[in-house]
């Protein structure tokens, strides 16, 4: 943009800038000045939206006019007249090969940028999208597109901001668009002609400046750093590379963002608190341990990138603890077993009954033990599974239990970060 500056066409900055200043003060200003004069509020904020129409209008007018085109104005210039005929693409193979990895590309970006934009408007009025629904429509869209000879089709970000910020509430703007475009392409493309480029920029910037949250990007970065990271990435990939790789960039990092994280679970020695039947992290509350029982809390899914660390640290855990009998795995954070990490228990198990410590697990949800049961570990690994930690404790140790019960210790107050991981 710097580079360009010397090549600055002072009509079209004139006409760009006018057109700005123009479409934000009829967005933000018009009804308001309407509602002040009297008229009624739904036609003010009807006649508020057609700024843009109002716009193109004139722009059009007065390019005429002036004859701006032969000052160097940059115009739509000839649209073609009428509607495409519907014919099969012609079949041919090698073609095909070529254009089949572009094409995955293409489905992937539209499907992720057209969900992306649904969910954003759809969040502005509290309402959600069904993703299935939207790749079957983008689906038979761009099939009818193929027929037609038209281009890939997707949820554009500025045709759906534009479309949103004229007041669309329902799939039914949509089809009335298509009416028009279909009769404009009829019969009004000459009046095309003279509509300055300048003028369709400026209509686009202020519709998608509604959506720009420049704030966000802190907001993020100081809640996750590794969120920021990965919308930081995002943005400049688009502002400097473009749409399909600034999406791929920041979906890859996050991706990568995920493994990292979760191949590093958050893994807590747990105690019971005084006087309750609840267990806490034994770093941040004054709780009641027991000598017997090492009671270990996971609060990440198991899988194969944190298989190997949970046994790393289940036997630095054990070291610590020489004097444990039974080590119970309390799962209420646990949504997944998978088959690596389930090899994984299996030899956390094995090892523990070589030290002379039996495994036991506590609170395992629902789909997971289904998954257990498929398999022969419940068989195998000769612990219980009990439905509370506080039930596995009762019977490993009712002494502990009994201990904590009737103490009644006040705990420490809890700052916010406390409460989220304890």
């Amino acid at each position: 943009m710097l580079q360009g500056l010397p090549q600055t066409h002072l009509p079209t900055l004139a006409i760009g800038g006018a057109s700005l200043l123009f479409l934000y003060l009829s967005r933000r200003h018009l009804s308001s000045w309407l509602d002040a004069l009297g008229m009624a509020p739904r036609y003010a904020d009807s006649l508020g939206k057609i700024g843009p129409i109002v716009a193109l209008l004139a722009s059009i007018m007065l390019v005429s006019a002036l004859d701006l085109t032969t000052a160097g104005v940059q115009v739509v210039g000839i649209v073609p007249q009428g509607l495409p005929s519907i014919s099969l693409p012609t079949l041919d193979l090698d073609l095909l090969q070529q254009l089949l990895p572009a094409a995955l590309l293409l489905s992937l970006v539209g499907f992720v940028e057209s969900v992306s934009v649904g969910q954003t408007l759809a969040a502005k009025r509290r309402e959600r999208i069904e993703p299935n629904q939207e790749l079957i429509a983008l689906g038979s869209a761009n099939i009818a597109a193929a027929l037609s000879g038209g281009l890939p089709v997707t949820g554009g970000f500025s045709r759906s901001v534009v479309n949103f910020d004229a007041g669309a509430q329902t799939p039914m703007a949509g089809a009335i668009a298509a009416v028009g475009i279909a009769i404009t392409a009829l019969f009004f493309t000459p009046l095309l002609h003279e509509l300055p480029h300048a003028v369709l920029a400026a209509t686009i910037i202020i519709a998608v400046l509604s959506l720009v949250d420049l704030g966000v990007l802190g907001r993020t970065w100081r809640y996750s750093r590794q969120d920021g990271a990965a919308m930081a990435v995002s943005m400049l990939g688009v502002l400097l590379i473009g749409v399909e790789a600034g999406i791929l960039l920041g979906a890859g990092l996050s991706l990568l963002l995920f493994l990292w994280r979760t191949s590093q679970p958050h893994v807590a020695v747990v105690g019971q608190v005084p006087g309750s039947e609840h267990f806490r992290n034994v770093e941040r509350y004054a709780v009641f341990e027991s000598r017997k029982v090492l009671s270990v809390r996971v609060d990440e899914s198991l899988y194969f990138p944190n298989a190997r660390f949970l046994e790393d640290r289940i036997a630095k855990l054990i070291s610590q603890h020489p004097a444990a009998e039974h080590l119970v795995l309390m799962c209420p954070g646990i949504n997944l077993i998978d088959t690596s990490a389930l090899e994984s228990l299996e030899t956390i198990s094995e090892r523990l009954r070589d030290s002379g410590v039996q495994l036991h697990l506590s609170e395992v949800k629902g789909p997971v033990m289904d998954r257990l049961k498929n398999s022969d570990f419940l068989q195998q690994f000769g612990g219980q599974v009990f439905f509370s930690q506080f039930d596995a404790l009762k019977a490993l140790d009712p002494d502990t239990t009994r201990l904590a019960l009737e103490s009644a210790a006040c705990q420490p107050s809890q700052t916010p970060s406390q409460e989220r991981d304890s």
